[in-house]
C-alpha cells in the first residue's frame, strides 16, 4: 500500500469532525491499508482518517506488533467513572506529548472493513487510545484536553523542535 502525508499540527482540518463511513467497499479497504502503513513509518499505535486529511470517520490501532484493529464508525457507548492517567501524543505533533486523564474503561460500538456491527468493552491503554482517536474524529485534538498552561509550554516546545 501507500505512506500518505500527515497533516501537522496547527492544520485545521485537525480540528474539522469527520463525517460517517457509508461506503465499506476497496477503497475502504486500501485507505486502513495505507493508515496502517503511515502509522508504522511515522512512528505510532494509532491513526485516523483525518490525520492524513481524508475526513472519514475510520481509525487503525496497532498497540502490539501484528495486532492489527480497524474501527470503522466509532462511536463510545459507555464510559467507567474510573479515571486512569497516561502520556499522550500525535502522529500530527511529533516529538512532544504530556499526560492526560481519560476513563479507565470504555464500550464502544464500531463497524469493520465489511460493515459488520461489533462491540468492544477496553481498558487501560486500548481505552485511552479509543477516547484519543475518537475525539480526533470529533475534530478534538488531544491538547484540547490540556489546561491552557500545559497546551501552550507544549506548543511552545513544539514550535522549538520544528525550528531546530
Amino acid at each position: 500500500m501507500a505512506i500518505r502525508p500527515i497533516l501537522r499540527f496547527p492544520d485545521p482540518r485537525l480540528r474539522v469532525a469527520a463525517t460517517a463511513v457509508m461506503h465499506f467497499d476497496a477503497d475502504l479497504r486500501e485507505l486502513a491499508a495505507d493508515l496502517l502503513d503511515t502509522m508504522r513509518e511515522a512512528p505510532g499505535i494509532g491513526i485516523t482518517a483525518p490525520h492524513v486529511g481524508v475526513l472519514l470517520r475510520l481509525v487503525v490501532l496497532e498497540l502490539k506488533q501484528g495486532d492489527v484493529r480497524t474501527y470503522v464508525n466509532p462511536v463510545l457507548d459507555s464510559v467507567s467513572r474510573e479515571t486512569l492517567c497516561h502520556v499522550e501524543g500525535s502522529v500530527s505533533m511529533p516529538g512532544v506529548t504530556d499526560e492526560l486523564e481519560r476513563h479507565a474503561r470504555v464500550k464502544v460500538r464500531y463497524r469493520d472493513l465489511d460493515g459488520g456491527e461489533h462491540v468492544e468493552e477496553a481498558d487501560g491503554l486500548l481505552a485511552v487510545c479509543h477516547q484519543h482517536e475518537i475525539d480526533q474524529l470529533d475534530g478534538v485534538f488531544w491538547i484540547d484536553r490540556l489546561s491552557r498552561l500545559k497546551r501552550d509550554r507544549l506548543i511552545a516546545r513544539y514550535n522549538k523542535l520544528r525550528r531546530g
